[in-house]
């Protein structure tokens, strides 16, 4: 390009002359001449003998041969380029959008009521007439065979049950009387009393029950339902985490990780009072046109980067941009519960502005119907070493009301036939006493969970532990088979629910994991 042009200051008239040479990587303006000028600038010899001597010299660098032998590189830059966007997939427009299972599903969503600590089957939903009559003896040695404790002496003496247990509902399920409400609506849970599982501390223990292996770094039992079947709402997480109790979970975050998966798909924490997540609010002096305008120009920067490698992480980092922005409208009502009706704060026992687990299963509930897929209550509180008795009674009583009326709740609305609810520990524990005389330790070879809706069958008591509770005699339940049958409600076939990570075909159930027929309704 020639430009040309008087310049307004100078003490005569004069000719700047600019040329922009054109070169492989780059171009830059030119000082060709600049002396005075007179006549019409269209027709002056200077312009013209300069635009004549520019075009010749274009015409000779811009030769074939030059061309290929300067710019040999480059072009193998541009053809290289072009191979890695042909190859590189592409991810979706919303990594989040719903998908289709392999089979069927029975469960749509799902919510996930973790006690955190492993509380006591045998005080809570396992009465063991037998142990009773042991109290305060020693087991009998061929018990404890190859028998490894977390803490305690394996050789301690026996504690007998510290409550007392009757039958409910034509199903005559046995229930503690710790849990009154519980007993209300056992015929629809299905109680399953043959758990076990491989891990005796809790961080482990609670990471495989999560992810399905002991070992950090794998994705949450929460992340591959989203990653599995996407989410209905595209304004909320897809998978969404609310924690109660004395303190978080012993696994930390790992329990409701992502692992190898892209991180879209890990567990969002909400706060069950304040702002529902920290610094969703705008900060003083950044209007929303302000903050929407910059969030449109990192939108564009990382979509011409996701564009050109394909890289799903980049595709997180927009969703997740795109989802706070939508959340800071749609968040705050959904855990406003003052809206709730009277009697439907009564139903959970909740109180607006407070955190409380009961809060949490009536918000729970107001996401699980506004289409977030997974929710996740985590209640750490029940590590009973010691003080067995009067912990009991205070985690049952914050528990035990909120977590039926969240089975009575979405039943009356016609939620809980597609929504699989799920209720339990990390382990169990021992029959042995700890703690002096009121206390017992982690035991992972028996202990019990209950599930309600979701394709379960309702009314039904899956599987015994011997006479003390302390080993699982029929229809064991490892982790694994559990992780499988969970799927199954959800339409997957969990072997092949999984994804290439380091040379592995890589799943939840790892390669273990059996379905478990009597469970399905």
């Amino acid at each position: 390009m020639i430009a040309a042009w008087q310049e307004r200051d100078a003490p005569y008239p004069a000719l700047t002359v600019f040329c922009t040479i054109p070169l492989p990587s780059m171009s830059f303006p030119l000082l060709l001449e600049r002396r005075p000028i007179s006549g019409t600038l269209d027709f002056h010899p200077v312009f013209m003998r300069l635009h004549h001597e520019l075009n010749a010299e274009q015409a000779r660098l811009l030769t074939r041969r030059w061309f290929f032998r300067d710019c040999g590189v480059g072009i193998a830059t541009l053809a290289a380029l072009d191979l890695m966007r042909a190859q590189a997939a592409p991810a979706p427009a919303s990594p989040l959008a719903e998908k289709k299972p392999h089979l069927p599903a029975r469960a749509k969503r799902v919510v996930y009521l973790f006690m955190g600590g492993a509380p006591s089957h045998l005080e809570l939903f396992d009465p063991k007439p037998e142990l009773a009559k042991w109290d305060g003896k020693l087991p009998p040695a061929d018990l404890l065979k190859g028998y490894r404790a977390a803490f305690i002496n394996p050789n301690s003496k026996l504690l007998g049950p510290r409550f007392k247990f009757a039958r409910h509902g034509q199903s005559g399920a046995e229930i503690s009387e710790l849990l009154p409400h519980t007993a209300k609506i056992v015929d629809d849970l299905t109680i399953v009393r043959s758990m076990k599982t491989d891990a005796f501390n809790h961080a482990p223990a609670q990471i495989l029950m999560s992810t399905g292996s002991q070992i950090f770094g794998r994705p949450s039992f929460g992340a591959w339902t989203l990653y599995g079947l996407g989410t209905e709402n595209q304004d909320l997480p897809g998978y969404v985490v609310l924690q109660s109790g004395q303190k978080g979970p012993s696994g930390g975050l790992s329990n409701f990780g992502c692992g190898f998966l892209p991180t879209v798909y890990q567990g969002v924490p909400f706060r069950s009072s304040g702002e529902p997540v920290l610094f969703l609010s705008n900060p003083k002096g950044i209007s929303p046109q302000t903050q929407r305008q910059t969030l449109d120009a990192l939108k564009q920067l990382n979509e011409e980067r996701l564009h050109l490698i394909g890289d799903p992480e980049i595709a997180a980092r927009i969703s997740s941009f795109e989802l706070a922005y939508r959340m800071q409208q749609t968040a705050p009502e959904i855990m406003d519960i003052s809206q709730e009706p009277q009697h439907i704060l009564d139903l959970y026992g909740a109180k607006p502005g407070e955190a409380s687990f009961a809060n949490n299963c009536l918000l729970a509930r107001r996401l699980l119907e506004r289409g977030v897929r997974f929710v996740q209550l985590f209640h750490e509180a029940w590590d009973h070493h010691g003080g067995l008795t009067s912990g009991l009674k205070q985690q049952c009583a914050l528990t035990d009301q909120p977590s039926a009326a969240l089975v009575r709740d979405l039943k009356q609305r016609g939620l809980l036939e597609d929504t699989l609810v799920i209720w339990g520990g990390e382990f169990g524990r021992t029959p042995m006493v700890q703690g002096g005389n009121d206390g017992r330790d982690h035991h992972p070879n028996a202990f019990t969970m209950w599930f309600a809706g979701g394709g379960m069958k309702p009314g039904l008591t899956l599987g015994e532990s011997d006479e003390f509770g302390f080993n699982v005699t029929q229809d064991p339940v490892h982790v694994h088979d559990l992780h499988a049958t969970l799927l199954h409600l959800l339409g997957f076939d969990h072997t092949r629910l999984s994804v290439k990570f380091q040379g592995l075909d890589m799943r939840l159930t790892n390669v273990h994991g059996e379905l478990i027929p009597k469970l399905l309704a």
